[in-house]
């Protein structure tokens, strides 16, 4: 639907025959910047659902993990609770199981090691988000880039009319020129608006996971019944 709207709108600054223009014409009336910027949109949108559907993927832990895990450990079943966890494929039941690996070791100790694995799955989960940072950053840059050398184009074939400068010679140069800044303008929104959505979702992630391992360690430190 953006796409979309973002297409008309150009067409309708950009008359030619009927009126409108296809988007494979829109783009190639761009130059070789936007050959980059392409890739860029295709880049940006892979990293976007592909990131999705793994912090989608790690969110889902069991409504009723915790509770399992806390009555396993009360009864002394560290085998049934490594289980649950290992059944589990989430950062959180990852932690968890490697915090019951180390019962029996020092509570520092059990710390150290859940954190650790709580650093190797933030790493994991945010694989990738500086790239979509970089392509945000990137984009509209790559689109100025294609503008100046563009507007270099056109004021060169400008020179090298004879005679009066036919309107029509100037607006076409500079509207392509342009072509490649609104699409580095667009890519790059694109690519932030996705980012921030994507460091929300890690950063809310996070979150549970922290309270997660604060619980089990504060359930290794309850007296025993």
């Amino acid at each position: 639907m953006i796409i979309q709207l973002f297409i008309l709108q150009i067409q309708e600054v950009l008359p030619e025959g009927n009126g409108t223009l296809s988007l494979l014409t829109l783009l190639t009336k761009g130059g070789y910047m936007m050959i980059p910027l392409v890739l860029l949109w295709i880049a940006a949108i892979y990293i976007f659902f592909e990131r999705i559907l793994v912090i989608r993927h790690a969110s889902k832990t069991p409504e009723n993990f915790q509770n399992d895990i806390r009555s396993k450990v009360h009864l002394g079943l560290i085998n049934e609770a490594k289980l649950i966890c290992s059944e589990v494929d989430t950062p959180i039941a990852r932690m968890i199981e490697k915090g019951i690996l180390k019962i029996g070791s020092s509570m520092n100790t059990i710390e150290a090691s859940i954190e650790n694995i709580g650093k190797i799955e933030l790493n994991k989960l945010e694989k990738n988000l500086s790239l979509l940072a970089t392509i945000s950053g990137a984009a509209p840059m790559i689109g100025f880039l294609g503008t100046v050398t563009g507007m270099i184009q056109a004021f060169i074939a400008i020179a090298q009319e004879e005679g009066a400068v036919s309107p029509k010679l100037l607006s076409s140069g500079i509207y392509e020129a342009m072509i490649t800044t609104a699409a580095g303008l667009f890519v790059g929104i694109i690519a932030y608006l996705g980012y921030n959505y994507l460091v929300t979702r890690v950063q809310k992630l996070v979150h549970n996971m922290e309270f997660m391992s604060i619980d089990f360690i504060e359930l290794l430190q309850e007296p025993k019944k």
